[in-house]
């Protein structure tokens, strides 16, 4: 077994002061003073951040200092650790929740749509009868609980508790993140700090109301299963047990399996790549989820891959795909770029630190050799898929607990085996009163070395990551937010729609835009050919009351304008305000449209029947 050198005596942590907790107390106290003078109504392209009180980011500086000083103190019990990171995912996860006062992200906003179409429709259906969203019914796993959860708790939607869904998913992976590192080192500076860098480098924002945080908590814990239970120690200790950890394994994988399509596969790369290493050559875990994904693949999921595969297979090897920028994919505009700079320098160091970690340590990298493996198997699916040009980001992601393990042993001091530790005990015994009598006199080399360059450069390392966490994670929040009024427009909308109808909107970036999917189709214009987005700015009324022509009665076409889809398209680099606002006016004078409603959030037309009939 290996460790940190100065791992800490056993005490019990009586007598010291509870002075970790004046910074916490600071930090929350600071955090929520912010809270109530923090004005969200009007925000900028640079969204959370510039619109966050300064106490905020006292707070945040705070906690992290606090939580610095704790944590390397090898008298202070790891719960006030533990405290410092529930902190943080409270001033992490939390501020938007508290914020806001509608849910962010329109993807989770869909899969709010997903689960009341469920309800309603009573059953999952084919792509005949709901088009491309029967993907969801595919995979149906996380829809199908959280419909029984809203009935359980008897709310109206899953809306009354979605915006508080980044906090609960990261506590979700907390306890696998414990065992898998615990399984490494015992020493809590480490573990503590590992996952402290875990949660401010997890900016990719699959945090949400998705199934994707569920599956990926889920594979979290398989690996902590897996790098515990099915060792070659482990192993050798009964194989009874063995046979119940499997029974756990396979429920996790099931749930995975039939929830989200790329975590599966992520899965199958990180078991495949812990084969590699002689203490876990046990092929159970590996075969069970490969077998597991290839049933679901074949019977309920066929459907969706069947038309999916020749795109899939065509991607394979395209990397360029992964990192290619243009028509609606280029960050726009000063707030854009400064959120994806900070993104990109935050996983950066990160992973500058790690590799700096595996350099360093050597006994580390040998005992902690598996999760070096882990952390590198996602590597491929880079190359595998450009996943809708997301595949570079949820490579990080899986990536994460490796990364952040072994950049936290980076901040930390040297490595080297228990029995070193024991053998430099005893040779230093003779010599030890001499030094503690010399240390107390003088105060000076303690001091130095508790206060020199080893404690300062990891600690501006961690603040600095700490604070860019926040551009990084909530920089786009005003392409993410949706204002109360732009939620009650959208509403207004599919109440009064009839079946049949149809919307369309420059993009799909407003709240319920898949809102009664089953029986209402959608057109989002800027998804179409630059061509034909040309020919609506140049003759927006005409072109667009062409193209809302075809819908027959009881159907009805509407046009919807609001300031979500604005936000997206000036910030992705699509079509300016002068643009849309162009487009607005035409309709708006245009007398084959008649408006329906209109507020501080949008506008919404409706094209006259009779007009759209002589087309």
């Amino acid at each position: 077994m290996t460790d940190l050198s100065d791992l800490p005596p056993v005490w019990s942590g009586r007598g010291v002061p509870a002075w970790p907790g004046v910074p916490l107390l600071v930090a929350l106290a600071l955090w929520a003073y912010a809270m109530r003078h923090t004005d969200v109504s009007r925000l900028d392209d640079y969204g959370l951040v510039s619109a966050l009180h300064p106490a905020f980011w006292a707070g945040l500086a705070v906690l992290t200092t606090g939580f610095w000083f704790t944590v390397r103190d090898a008298r202070r019990p790891a719960a006030w650790s533990a405290a410092y990171v529930l902190g943080l995912l409270v001033m992490e996860r939390a501020t938007q929740a508290v914020l806001y006062p509608t849910p962010l992200y329109a993807w989770g906003w869909k899969h709010e749509a997903v689960i009341d179409h469920l309800l309603t429709a009573g059953g999952l259906q084919t792509a005949e009868q709901v088009g491309d969203m029967a993907v969801y019914d595919q995979w149906p796993g996380f829809f199908a609980a959280q419909a029984a959860l809203q009935r359980l708790l008897g709310v109206d939607s899953v809306a009354m508790y979605m915006a508080w869904w980044p906090l609960v998913s990261s506590l979700m992976l907390l306890l696998p993140l414990l065992l898998i590192y615990r399984t490494f080192t015992e020493d809590r500076r480490l573990i503590w700090t590992a996952v402290w860098l875990f949660y401010v480098a997890n900016w990719v924002g699959q945090d949400y109301f998705s199934p994707q945080s569920v599956a990926y908590a889920l594979h979290v814990g398989v690996l902590a299963v897996v790098l515990r239970r099915f060792g070659r120690s482990a192993v050798r200790r009964g194989r009874s047990r063995q046979a119940v950890w499997t029974v756990v394994l396979t429920v996790l994988i099931v749930t995975i399996v039939i929830s989200h399509q790329l975590t599966p596969g992520m899965l199958v790369v990180c078991l495949l790549a812990l084969c590699l290493s002689r203490r876990y050559r046990d092929w159970v875990p590996l075969v069970t989820t490969v077998v597991i994904f290839l049933v679901w693949c074949l019977t309920a999921a066929l459907p969706f891959l069947s038309a999916a595969m020749p795109d899939m297979i065509r991607s394979i090897g395209d990397v360029g795909a992964n990192v290619e920028t243009g028509y609606g994919a280029t960050p726009t505009g000063t707030g854009a770029i400064a959120t994806s700079w900070a993104a990109r320098l935050l996983s950066g160091s990160v992973l500058l630190l790690a590799a700096v970690g595996v350099l360093r340590q050597r006994v580390l990298r040998h005992r902690a050799w598996p999760l070096l493996l882990v952390a590198a198997a996602p590597l491929p699916m880079f190359a595998a898929s450009s996943y809708g040009s997301e595949m570079i980001f949820r490579v990080l992601l899986f990536m994460l607990p490796g990364a952040a393990f072994f950049a936290a042993a980076a901040l930390l001091p040297k490595v080297r085996t228990l029995a070193a530790d024991a053998a430099a005990q005893e040779a230093g015994n003779r010599q030890s009163d001499t030094r503690q009598s010399d240390t107390r006199q003088s105060g000076g080399p303690s001091k130095a070395r508790r206060w020199g360059i080893g404690t300062w450069v990891p600690l501006a390392a961690l603040l600095g990551g700490t604070l860019a966490f926040v551009p990084a994670y909530s920089g786009k929040d005003r392409i993410n937010y949706f204002p109360p009024q732009e939620v009650a427009l959208v509403r207004q909308l599919f109440e009064q729609a009839p079946d049949g109808s149809l919307v369309v909107a420059a993009n799909r970036n407003y709240p319920d835009a898949y809102a009664s999917y089953g029986s209402v189709d959608h057109y989002w214009f800027l998804d179409d050919a630059r061509s034909h987005v040309d020919e609506i700015v140049r003759h927006p009324a005409a072109t667009l009351a062409r193209d809302m022509a075809g819908v027959e009665r009881p159907g009805r076409a509407y046009f919807l304008l609001t300031q979500g889809q604005l936000a997206n398209s000036e910030m992705n680099g699509q079509l300016d305000r002068a643009q849309l606002d162009r487009i607005r006016r035409s309709v708006a004078a245009s007398p084959r449209f008649r408006l329906v409603a209109e507020n501080s959030a949008g506008s919404l037309y409706v094209l006259k029947q009779s007009e759209g009939a002589e087309r």
